[in-house]
């Protein structure tokens, strides 16, 4: 079966460059298109991504796949759906919030943006978490007639709490969640991102409307397709001067008690959802657990398992709270929780036929 012929909206940024690296050769999907704003329509990819002073803007450690280098910048707002069968928005919410709908009127839509996230009838979708709420986006479909639907994946800080989370509430339920981050640069985007000045020698303790996606997805994630789940959740999100991979140190409730023994081997032992395995970007462990205390640490472990797994470690009993278990995990900003996540989200809803017959069968 033919590739499935995708179009990247927003492939100039920080999000859309890892996109553009996650789907060169990919076995299912083949970019043909890509777009981004106004001022790069008509440039070929390279020279769109040039700065003023002619300088590259290429930043990532993968060479620029050639085929890709030379296809022509097209404006966001003048890519026609039907000339593709997928689109992938890595867009700020504000334009998805326009040019997502256009776009789900022809073809499915994953988005990195948080536009739609937050609408009853979006699931909030990591695979190994919770495939199950794709059931969703046939109504969705059917209710806002459209050939296509939006899937978003949620924010990065999300990803790597609810997926440690997800393992937790299965075998002991989770009652409550206090978490600190200390994010990563590349998670601010590039322009404007963060000012050098700033962050250097410095941590900057607040990250605008971060804290509120955290707690209201996590929440979605973790519930029914209907309900969220009913754990709280409070936390303090802050920026440090790391390039890539989110940490966060996370106190957790249980419902019931376990050892940190019992936490760890859960962690170990969590294969996911059923419908996230076997899949081109699926890993081969979701979550790596670490015995060495002064583990995980973004710059070791960001890329573990291809920057798709969620490394743990410091499992500790938490004295204060009921139940409590805490630990530190670093998970990968801008792969698992961006681009390759987004990849693997298309891929999964492929197998189940969401966007057509799979080209892996």
């Amino acid at each position: 079966m033919k590739k499935l012929r995708c179009v990247l909206i927003g492939a100039t940024g920080m999000a859309g460059q890892q996109f553009v690296a996650a789907l060169a050769k990919h076995p299912w999907f083949e970019l043909t298109g890509i777009a981004a704003s106004a001022r790069s329509a008509g440039k070929s990819y390279t020279d769109a991504l040039k700065g003023g002073n002619g300088a590259s803007g290429w930043f990532l450690p993968e060479p620029l796949p050639a085929d890709i280098a030379k296809l022509t910048v097209q404006a966001g707002d003048e890519v026609r759906g039907a000339d593709f069968d997928l689109a992938f928005s890595a867009v700020e919410a504000d334009v998805a919030k326009v040019l997502e709908p256009k776009l789900a009127e022809a073809i499915p839509v994953i988005s990195t943006a948080s536009a739609f996230r937050y609408e009853d009838d979006v699931p909030l979708l990591i695979p190994p978490v919770n495939a199950v709420h794709a059931s969703l986006l046939e109504g969705q479909r059917q209710r806002r007639r459209g050939k296509g639907f939006i899937a978003p994946i949620p924010n990065c800080t999300t990803t790597g709490l609810a997926i440690s989370l997800a393992p937790l509430d299965a075998a002991f339920g989770v009652k409550a969640v206090l978490m600190t981050s200390m994010q990563a640069l590349s998670g601010a985007g590039r322009s404007p991102g963060v000012v050098a000045l700033d962050v250097t020698d410095n941590v900057i303790p607040h990250i605008a409307k971060e804290e509120g996606k955290v707690e209201v997805e996590t929440k979605k994630i973790l519930g029914t397709a209907s309900a969220p789940h009913a754990l709280g959740v409070s936390c303090t999100c802050t920026r440090v001067p790391v390039l890539d991979g989110h940490t966060e140190a996370v106190h957790v409730s249980l419902k019931k008690k376990a050892t940190p023994a019992e936490v760890a081997a859960v962690f170990r032992e969590w294969k996911g959802d059923a419908a996230s395995r076997g899949l081109p970007t699926t890993p081969e462990r979701w979550i790596v657990v670490h015995d060495d205390p002064y583990r995980p640490q973004p710059r070791l472990d960001r890329d573990a398992q291809g920057g798709m797994a969620t490394s743990i470690g410091r499992i500790r009993e938490d004295s204060v709270l009921e139940n409590g278990i805490k630990y530190v995990l670093v998970s990968h900003n801008t792969k698992m929780g961006a681009a390759k996540g987004a990849v693997l989200l298309a891929e999964m809803l492929c197998e189940q036929g969401f966007l057509g017959n799979s080209p892996g069968k």
